[in-house]
């Protein structure tokens, strides 16, 4: 009974670590999927360059335990007026 109920209690601390929750910003479209031991977060927000043009912030960055270990973010795409 002791092991079932180690297994059972190593399981639930395993979902608890991995399992994200989803999060959406009101920015333009940003969602972030965090959990404890690891993260994501896929940018694209508004915004403005140097000029005055507007446009998206778009990238993504990647968390493992804390660290960025991947980011490409900000990455000005600017709006294509007359298309």
């Amino acid at each position: 009974m002791k092991k079932k109920l180690k297994i059972i209690i190593l399981l639930i601390v395993a979902v608890i670590l991995v399992v994200p929750i989803k999060e959406r910003y009101r920015d333009g479209g940003t969602v972030r999927y965090d959990a404890v031991l690891w993260g994501v977060t896929k940018h694209h927000g508004m915004a403005f360059d140097s000029d005055g043009n507007g446009g998206y912030n778009m990238g993504i960055t990647i968390r493992i335990l804390c660290f960025d270990i991947y980011s490409d973010y900000p990455k000005f795409i600017p709006i294509r007026k007359g298309v």
